[in-house]
């Protein structure tokens, strides 16, 4: 039983309580009794809406269930079917043009374009590492991962290997030709850096002196003018550090003693209060908002043991330079990443408060109070001179928001917040996730009611895809996940986020994202295919760790994603007519035993690996090997794609529940194997009787019936089981 206190009207998990009276309202300026007081007007205030807006998805989709029953797919009218969406108040009517006026954005937001981390917040080290991946060193994320192969004796071994790291050292020197290009020569040949009269001068091999091209891009140093330990460059807003040390193990290698480059890279990081976090109560409730608060006030840390000893692990330090001309004062530049916090959608709720009816109150209402709350040492300077948002915002990512009314009830919610916290209107600023398809239809109207507070959109292909699966599930049997990218619809989806950004104002204000890079082990890959991102006008792109952060800032040195955008505006925007065409299996293909087979086992693996570690253990995202042993960094929203996969062919008769029953045991079995490495794994066979097994058959089983097939409500229904059995 959880011990509660009762405020007024609501009943508070006592360990919660503790947390806000102790710990969050010191300094704040807001009293505990008149904290919760003002939650429990809020909560009065706005669940009866929340209510109503999960009664409105419902009966859209009863309507639209209910048009695929009337309308098989084969006498299916794709303008009718258009015409119904709109009838229904599916599709609502595009307003005039529009021009969003967000103020007071950050400049990681509007004005760097790079790469973003999303972490679960409920781990501190994890946290603390993207946060601290704001700068992160090329040579080591190069040499330790398979970005540099391993061929011509480039084998990567545990004693230093000089073949690799002159390969490291190779690409590092030519990154820095393609960001910070010379007059003359090629920083490969360059023996000396120094600073002459605020110039950046390079002595080269032959003698002969030169500077860079831009002598804009030099605007920054440590250490003298003319033996200086960093040069600090810009291309494309993003930082360079060229750190020069001739006495260090690779230092005395290089010409110019060059022993790295630390780059800039995670520029922003989302800490995830969501689909990353197994938070079911007010036990793990606790754990995010005391990591949230410790980064809002800079004190966040975390022990860990490495290579026997202990480390302690904290937030960086900002980064202070020299600048060019000594009358200008000293450059100084954040050690840490932006953060955003991504609170909860709509739809849960959870047992750390109750309301005056001991019915458990809205989590996004809860996370929207209290992670601003926190956030409030921030903006007050309560930071341990580590600030977070230098234009004194909150930026709040908001999940799966299904069309404008919910972004606008978002944002009354935090107009709301603001006043009841004494806040100036508009400091809390949203991230709206195009991850619904009422939303991406609705794309620009769901921007327009967020206009004063919009500093993010982004798409993703797998929420994406699980809401397109359930949306349409009645309409027919889908194509195969391996062929759905190649889908008419996913293209235009892509273009329209970009397209639709740009048209309201989004270039300057707001990042437009694009998705998951989803194997971290697979990095040259990674440097070969993300770079389209940024060529598709995306000023930011997420990315699984700080190394893959670090490579992946080499993109947008490739890249001037402004400049791409002012290209964009030009096109036509992508089709809707494209992005209502429902991919379904063509009538005339039909599928192989084999091929049903693979998918069966393949979805199967993929369901049973991420939820035995997230109902067993309570872990949210982790790095799960797929049927092949690839390592895939899943969240709920890989297994929201895979579980409606499984339920759309079942329910279209592509496979029996006995197949899916099968393909489940036998994977059980696979997975199994590939845990046999953790102590704290709970084996699924031979019994499948254990819990996590049974949640995974009811995502499938019971997919149908799960509001908008997301996967929150059994996940969270099995891990309370599985904590308290």
């Amino acid at each position: 039983m959880t011990a509660r206190i009762k405020v007024g009207g609501l009943q508070i998990a006592e360990e919660l309580w503790q947390l806000v009276d102790s710990e969050i309202c010191p300094k704040t300026g807001i009293d505990s009794a008149e904290f919760w007081a003002k939650l429990e007007d809020v909560v009065t205030e706005f669940s009866p809406l929340n209510i109503k807006l999960l009664e409105k998805r419902e009966r859209l989709q009863h309507q639209i269930d209910q048009w695929h029953i009337d309308n098989p797919a084969q006498d299916a009218n794709p303008a009718q079917y258009k015409a119904f969406l709109s009838e229904i108040g599916y599709l609502v009517p595009e307003g005039d043009p529009f021009d969003v006026s967000t103020e007071n954005v950050d400049h990681e937001i509007a004005m760097q374009a790079g790469p973003q981390l999303v972490v679960p917040v409920k781990n501190a080290r994890f946290a603390l590492n993207a946060a601290n991946a704001r700068w992160g060193s090329l040579y080591d994320a190069l040499y330790g991962t398979d970005a540099i192969s391993e061929e011509g004796g480039a084998e990567l071994t545990k004693q230093y290997n000089p073949v690799r790291g002159a390969k490291v050292i190779a690409f590092a020197k030519q990154h820095l030709d393609n960001a910070a290009p010379l007059v003359t020569g090629s920083h490969a040949d360059v023996k000396r850096y120094c600073v002459e009269a605020g110039v950046l001068t390079m002595t080269l091999t032959n003698g002969e002196i030169t500077t860079l091209t831009q002598a804009e891009k030099f605007v920054g140093f440590q250490g003298t003018t003319d033996a200086p330990s960093a040069i600090l460059l810009v291309n494309n807003a993003l930082h360079i550090e060229v750190q020069i040390d001739p006495s260090s193990v690779i230092g005395s290698t290089d010409k110019a003693g060059v022993k790295d480059l630390l780059v800039e890279a995670a520029v922003t990081t989302i800490m995830d209060c969501e689909d990353s976090v197994a938070a079911v109560d007010a036990e793990d409730k606790v754990e995010v908002y005391r990591n949230w608060l410790g980064l809002m006030q800079g004190n966040l840390s975390a022990s860990l043991s490495k290579g026997g000893k202990q480390i302690v692990r904290e937030l960086n330090d900002d980064r202070v330079y020299s600048a060019p001309n000594a009358t200008d004062k000293s450059v100084i530049l954040p050690g840490r990443s932006l953060l955003f916090i991504r609170n909860v959608g709509h739809l849960m709720t959870i047992n750390a408060v109750l309301d005056k009816d001991s019915n458990e109150v809205p989590e996004g209402i809860l996370d929207g109070m209290i992670t601003v709350l926190a956030a409030m040492h921030d903006l007050k300077g309560n930071n341990n001179g580590r600030s977070n948002s230098r234009k004194g915002s909150v930026n709040i990512v908001k999940p799966k928001m299904h069309g404008p009314e919910e972004v606008q009830f978002t944002c009354e919610l935090f107009t709301k917040i603001e006043d009841v916290l004494n806040l100036p209107r508009n400091t809390i600023k949203v991230g709206i996730m195009d991850e619904e398809r009422r939303t991406t239809l609705n794309l620009k109207e769901c921007i327009r009611v967020a206009k004063e507070r919009v500093v993010f959109i982004n798409t993703g292909f797998l929420d994406r895809t699980g809401d397109e699966l359930h949306t349409s599930m009645l309409a027919g049997a889908f194509v195969p996940k391996s062929v759905m990218k190649q889908q008419k619809w996913i293209a235009a989806y892509e273009d329209w986020n970009v397209d639709i950004g740009l048209e309201c104002g989004l270039q300057g204000r707001s990042q437009i994202g694009k998705g998951m890079w989803p194997m971290p082990d697979e990095m040259a890959a990674m440097l070969e295919q993300k770079v389209a991102h940024p060529k598709a006008g995306a000023n930011t792109a997420w990315v699984p760790s700080p190394n893959g952060a670090v490579l992946h800032s080499t993109h947008y040195h490739q890249i001037n994603v402004a400049e791409v955008q002012q290209q964009i505006k030009q096109r036509q925007r992508a089709s809707i007519d494209d992005l209502l065409t429902i991919p379904l299996l063509d009538e005339a293909t039909t599928l192989t035993k084999e091929q049903i087979t693979f998918e069966l086992e393949n979805n199967a693996q993929g369901i049973l690996g991420y939820v035995v570690r997230w109902i067993d253990q309570g872990v949210g995202c982790s790095k799960v090997p797929d049927i092949n042993n690839v390592g895939l960094m899943e969240d709920r929203a890989t297994l929201r794609i895979s579980s409606q996969y499984l339920t759309n062919w079942l329910e279209h008769g592509l496979c029996s529940e006995e197949e899916v029953l099968a393909a489940l045991k036998k994977m059980a079995v696979v997975v199994d194997t590939q845990n046999a490495g953790d102590a704290e794994y709970i084996n699924m066979a031979p019994n499948f009787d254990g819990i996590a097994f049974k949640a995974a058959c009811d995502l499938i089983f019971k997919g149908k019936a799960q509001p908008s097939g997301y996967t929150e409500p059994l996940l969270h229904a099995y891990r309370i089981q599985a904590k308290v059995s």
